[in-house]
């Protein structure tokens, strides 16, 4: 599918891997919808891109439900959904305080699981409805899995609970929407230098960059968007979950 002229919707598109995203798909001529729950980032991103900010709890269906209306009224039903909007919260299962509190698992996998169907389920809804393109295409999902699906650390059991089930429901979902031709993709990121890790001081961003293989250095969040784009302009992927980690796995434990 061609970028140019379809309309977009990046969540967690303020900042991150969705800001990167969002910008590559505005660049190629999409009119694109940030959704974030950061109001003033989500607005500066849209105001740059000519685009328009949504805010919006992708875990709670009425605000999801909001945001792809606001988003169709403004660019018209979107063709392509890119799912960046995510927590990343690192406890212990048994810390010193006892048990980690189920309240924060939920919430991780209500954000990053449950908050990924439910843009998904949303957005392809109205995708079912559009007139096929040229290519027989209706519309392409882009989801945002981890490494941590794979390869999880101690204290990501909640964050690696949530991106497992992210990859889990990639191919089974890709196969029921074919009919409509609508296709579904997942990106597995390794390290990249987003808000959060751009956060940790020098040495602890050197550290992490010498862990892995090649290239050593952490990843740039175009490079990320540079697969989003490539994933949607290509037809004939579909179902798959794509680590994008420079090898991370091969790293000496």
């Amino acid at each position: 599918m061609q970028l140019k002229d379809q309309a977009a919707i990046v969540t967690g598109g303020a900042s991150g891997l969705g800001a990167a995203t969002a910008r590559r798909l505005a660049a190629q001529g999409a009119r694109v919808a940030i959704c974030d729950m950061n109001a003033k980032l989500a607005e500066s991103v849209a105001a740059e891109l000519k685009g328009v900010a949504v805010v919006c709890d992708v875990s709670d269906a009425a605000s999801a439900e909001a945001a792809v209306a606001q988003a169709a009224k403004a660019h018209g039903p979107a063709r392509v959904l890119v799912n960046c909007a995510g927590i990343g919260v690192a406890k212990r299962v048994i810390g010193r305080d006892g048990p980690m509190a189920l309240a924060d698992f939920d919430k991780v996998i209500k954000v990053n699981l449950l908050g990924t169907f439910n843009m998904l389920r949303l957005a392809t809804a109205e995708m079912s409805k559009l007139e096929p393109l040229a290519t027989g295409e209706r519309g392409v999902v882009i989801n945002t899995a981890s490494v941590a699906a794979f390869d999880g650390q101690i204290g990501q059991a909640a964050y690696s609970a949530s991106k497992g089930g992210i990859v889990g429901m990639t191919l089974p979902i890709a196969r029921e929407l074919a009919q409509f031709g609508i296709r579904v993709l997942t990106i597995a990121p390794g390290l990249f230098l987003t808000p959060l890790l751009a956060g940790l001081p020098q040495e602890a961003q050197d550290s992490l960059a010498a862990s892995i293989p090649f290239p050593r250095r952490l990843g740039d969040p175009d490079e990320f968007a540079a697969l989003a784009q490539h994933m949607i302009e290509n037809p004939y992927l579909n179902g798959e979950v794509v680590r994008l980690d420079a090898s991370l796995r091969m790293a000496p434990k």
